[in-house]
């Protein structure tokens, strides 16, 4: 087959758009198609007649050189080998960029807002990838005339760049573990300085095994994972999920190299792991339940994490965080992120003791030296 190049191209709507949805008429049309099994079921879906579905089948196997579905008389349509691959393998994709796309759309959105109207504060947040951080942007903005400007990072990296003055706030979650000497303890205590940080209370979100509808391999933790030798998605190094991974393993005593694709199949988001286990390509992963039930997947809870926001002392007066925190606290979000699989208000929009928020974050009592 030739190679078939990619155009892709966005407009400006009144109505304006959630999330990173992008509508593409190919595979909207192989979606309807697999899920119904029928051209005129599959048009009744789309709002279109049986021929204008027939004629859009045809052109786009002229496009693409390759036929899209299989005719049997008196058997439903089925999507061809190279139909089912096309399709996941945009899926997969789509949600790989889902963080940048939707970075993307907001950008293009606060450059229509300040040609209309430069009153708006505007907040760089760089975040651990999550579902409530794109609902918070659109309430701020709709309602709090904030435009926050987020990025997914993961933990580490979204710390780093608070630091660096790559910007004022970000997002990084962890379980609840009294433990000292914690994977999170020895990766986020050189990156959090009490007196000079400040954490802002978010959410708090159950993380866990995602694996197939049923669970047929009856998975239930790592331990399992390992032993049953399934292929696994991990998330890349510098994620807060990638930390709780090893922690687990650590705390069992298991073996990362005892699992299946630890190392060679790597996710950058909650979502992308799902869509990844959905489609086939791996069993098994870590992530929250959310997106394990976005994509119909089973989910084992194997623990509940708190999400915060963190930033540097002195940010806590400027208009822009004041801003922030009062969306955090803005009743109609917090339904909103209630509404979400697994999600929870845990002291949404308050600052809080990092001594007290991070159980293994404390002081060193000095040393008393002796009187001669």
């Amino acid at each position: 087959m030739k190679t078939r190049g990619v155009q892709l191209q966005y407009t400006f709507q009144s109505g304006g758009q959630r999330g990173a949805d992008i509508e593409n008429p190919l595979f909207d049309l192989l979606s309807a198609l697999n899920e119904h099994g029928s051209i005129l079921h599959a048009a009744r879906q789309m709002g279109s007649s049986y021929r204008t579905v027939w004629g859009a089948l045809r052109h786009w196997e002229q496009v693409l050189g390759e036929p899209l579905v299989v005719w049997t008389q008196g058997q439903p349509a089925r999507l061809t080998p190279f139909a089912r691959r096309l399709l996941w393998a945009e899926m997969r994709a789509r949600v790989r960029l889902t963080p940048h796309i939707e970075a993307l759309r907001a950008e293009l959105e606060r450059v229509v807002t300040d040609a209309l109207d430069g009153t708006q504060e505007v907040l760089t947040i760089f975040a651990s990838h999550d579902l409530a951080l794109p609902l918070l942007r659109e309430r701020a903005s709709r309602k709090h005339r904030l435009h926050i400007d987020l990025k997914f990072a993961g933990s580490i990296d979204a710390l780093r760049a608070v630091a660096d003055g790559r910007c004022t706030v970000a997002g990084f979650h962890v379980p609840p573990l009294a433990e000292a000497r914690s994977d999170f303890a020895r990766a986020l205590k050189p990156l959090l300085k009490p007196g000079r940080h400040k954490l802002i209370g978010c959410t708090r979100r159950t993380v866990g095994l995602m694996v197939a509808p049923g669970n047929p391999l009856r998975l239930q933790n790592l331990g399992d994972v390992a032993h049953t030798g399934v292929r696994f998605v991990n998330r890349q190094i510098g994620s807060g999920t990638r930390l709780l991974t090893d922690h687990l393993l650590r705390k069992d005593g298991i073996a990362p190299s005892s699992i299946a694709g630890y190392s060679e199949a790597i996710e950058n988001s909650h979502i992308a792991v799902a869509a990844a286990i959905a489609s086939g390509a791996a069993q098994a992963g870590i992530g929250i339940e959310a997106a394990a039930r976005q994509f119909g997947l089973e989910f084992v809870e194997l623990v509940r994490e708190d999400y915060f926001l963190a930033c540097l002392r002195d940010a806590l007066d400027e208009p822009a965080v004041v801003k922030l925190r009062e969306a955090l606290r803005d009743p109609v979000w917090q339904k909103a992120v209630c509404a979400l699989p697994g999600y929870a208000i845990v002291r949404g929009g308050e600052v809080l003791s990092m001594t007290r928020a991070l159980p293994w974050w404390h002081f060193r009592k000095p040393k008393v030296r002796a009187t001669q």
